[in-house]
């Protein structure tokens, strides 16, 4: 089960050895971070369990007994501590699966601040090494905003279960193992959790897989449209049902005259300036942008923006007006003086 390093770690550690402690467990923290995002749908909230999950396990060193991997025991503290994490927690989503588009002529921006909306994730955050060619669903494909969207309608012990299931691959006796159910209530959970998310998730045949040459050339008339506020630029890249939304806000537009309207009225307006700097974000092509402030006469942390392409045109644009996910993103939260 241990390789003769990991067992000394472990002997060192239940000696008190915080250092050697962390040679054990710190390899580990990136998929488990990944993990916890998935069944959580917020980064500072996965980050928070993953700490969590440490200091728990540092502090039960004890009560490891070796029956399984240190591996899995850390999965089970951190599931253990997702899930009361959602027992406190609001079904995290996205303003298109829960209000109506607004009418670009009668609309007023509502904002919601409660923790109810998904957090993007960085790419970086995948950890490759966990990757099962077995899998239902690959672990990029399972970041994807639409994937999660439809993950977090399931109740948090079947959304731990498809994800262990469906996306590390874990056999049902290692899953029945880590909760401390039987085999049988496993799968059944798994057939519930895989029919619920038939019904609310839709792959679009997007070129999100890699960057195609038609891809990479919209992202560079997107960039442009950016920074020129160019509203007929922008809207020519989009699909005819194209949506546009922007948590923290429940206003969210449908549609490419909806959407010309209010980029017109609301973001592309004179005397503001952007700078888009290229991203990866959930599996999807995304951008860090930065709106001038003229008090600072600096371009400031202004919105992450995930793009879903589908056959070289936006089918989804959301900006999440959020400068605090710039950290997460590790980007810096000012860009040089204007030129």
């Amino acid at each position: 089960m241990f390789t003769q390093r990991e067992a000394a770690h472990l002997e060192a550690a239940r000696s008190g050895d915080q250092q050697q402690f962390s040679e054990l467990a710190e390899p580990y923290r990136r998929e488990l971070r990944a993990y916890c995002y998935r069944l959580l749908g917020s980064l500072q909230d996965a980050e928070d369990v993953v700490q969590e999950t440490m200091l728990r396990a540092w502090r039960r060193l004890d009560t490891f007994e070796g029956r399984a991997s240190f591996r899995t025991w850390l999965y089970k503290i951190a599931t253990n501590a997702s899930l009361d994490a959602l027992t406190r927690a609001a079904r995290r989503s996205l303003p298109a699966t829960l209000y109506p588009p607004a009418d670009p002529n009668t609309f007023s921006v509502t904002t919601l601040s409660d923790p109810v909306w998904l957090d993007p994730c960085p790419d970086e955050w995948l950890d490759e090494t966990t990757i099962s060619v077995e899998a239902h669903y690959t672990l990029r494909e399972s970041v994807t905003l639409a994937f999660l969207t439809a993950l977090q309608v399931l109740p948090p012990r079947q959304r731990a279960i498809l994800v262990l299931s469906d996306v590390l691959d874990w056999r049902a006796s290692e899953v029945a193992q880590l909760l401390g159910i039987t085999i049988s209530a496993v799968n059944s959970a798994l057939h519930r959790a895989r029919s619920t998310l038939a019904k609310h998730y839709y792959v679009a045949h997007a070129e999100n897989a890699g960057i195609s040459a038609s891809t990479r050339s919209l992202l560079e008339r997107y960039i442009r449209a950016w920074e020129e506020t160019d509203v007929a630029g922008l809207i020519s890249l989009l699909k005819e049902d194209a949506a546009y939304t922007m948590p923290p806000s429940t206003t969210w537009f449908q549609g490419k005259e909806a959407i010309s309207q209010f980029f017109a009225s609301s973001i592309f307006m004179d005397g503001l300036s952007y700078r888009l700097q290229p991203i990866r974000a959930s599996h999807q092509p995304g951008f860090a942008v930065y709106l001038y402030d003229h008090r600072t006469d600096k371009f400031e942390a202004h919105s992450i923006h995930v793009l879903t392409v589908d056959d070289a045109q936006l089918m989804a644009l959301t900006t999440f007006l959020n400068p605090a996910l710039f950290s997460h993103f590790g980007l810096p939260n000012t860009l040089a003086e204007k030129i």
